[in-house]
């Protein structure tokens, strides 16, 4: 039974995170906008926040309701294709690595290198979105829509500004999803440990994951953000350029150990529901295609009778 139901074919596990995919991008990006500007190491007086309750009634009143899905659009373009081969990736090295290391059963540790690898494509396709993205949700974004930003970012800064950032997504992502998976893998275990369909220990344990996740690779995304928006007053004022090391030493000499957890909350906040979603459609899909292989399997054992 388990390799049953762990060795689903990759391009059906394409099918199924392509609709994972559209549901939790179309749900929850609100949150996003307001970890981009509480990271914000010398925020503008207009976008000082106290809470992420009070970032998304200001963002709202002086800026519109439409502002805080600024730049939905280009993360919609690339986040289909992204997390299909991820969920793929990680599908198909799971299944490999699990028959390696403990064969027949799961493994922790085949669960966190398959979501290591397959971050790695994700964030290869996915970065020059997010790039796009956090300028458009900068304060005072100068960029009239996503043709714009990107045509400018290409003029002025060069292709390299896409992925200037990308490192350091890997330095927050691997770690991030190595976590994520192995904490999901592991709570399943605890609530579902026949690995059967059960909505609620999906929903408990991707929230759980994301939150944990997500607290601990922190410091990271706002390292990440720095490179990202590049914003005038750190850059000139600590490391041009940002780069490397420097975004660590930049983020830490303007707001101390502090700002290494600016926007946690509402980074917490948007991860729980995204990947409460994210899983339990995932699996809902995992499950309905399971089953469907083996009706038509039993079906086509009683045409042979």
């Amino acid at each position: 039974n388990f390799r049953n139901n762990e060795s689903l074919r990759s391009f059906r596990s394409l099918t199924t995170t392509t609709k994972t995919v559209c549901t939790f991008i179309l749900t929850f990006r609100f949150p996003e906008v307001c970890i981009t500007r509480m990271q914000s190491l010398q925020p503008e007086p207009g976008a000082r926040y106290r809470n992420v309750m009070d970032a998304l009634r200001q963002i709202v009143r002086t800026e519109g309701v439409w502002r805080p899905v600024r730049g939905l659009n280009v993360m919609a373009i690339g986040a289909g294709p992204a997390h299909a081969l991820y969920f793929a990736c990680y599908e198909k090295l799971k299944f490999s690595l699990s028959n390696v290391v403990h064969p027949g059963a799961n493994s922790h540790f085949a669960n966190g290198m398959a979501g290591c690898m397959a971050t790695v494509l994700h964030d290869a396709i996915m970065n020059p979105a997010e790039v796009v993205k956090q300028r458009m949700q900068m304060y005072n974004s100068p960029y009239r829509g996503v043709s714009d930003c990107v045509g400018s970012i290409w003029r002025r800064e060069g292709p390299g500004a896409f992925y200037r950032s990308y490192t350091t997504q890997l330095t927050m992502n691997v770690p991030f999803q190595a976590l994520h998976f192995m904490t999901y893998e592991y709570l399943q275990e605890l609530l579902n440990p026949h690995r059967q369909y059960n909505p609620s220990s999906h929903v408990i344990s991707g929230a759980l994951a994301g939150a944990i996740a997500a607290a601990a690779t922190t410091p990271l995304d706002v390292c990440k953000t720095l490179l990202n928006t590049q914003e005038a007053l750190a850059v000139h004022a600590e490391v041009p350029g940002a780069l490397g090391v420097g975004a660590f030493r930049t983020v830490y000499r303007m707001g101390g150990g502090a700002a290494f957890f600016k926007g946690v909350q509402a980074r917490i906040i948007y991860q729980m529901p995204s990947t409460a979603i994210s899983w339990s459609v995932y699996e809902f899909f995992k499950y309905v295609i399971t089953k469907h292989q083996y009706e038509r399997r039993l079906h086509h054992r009683d045409g042979e009778k």
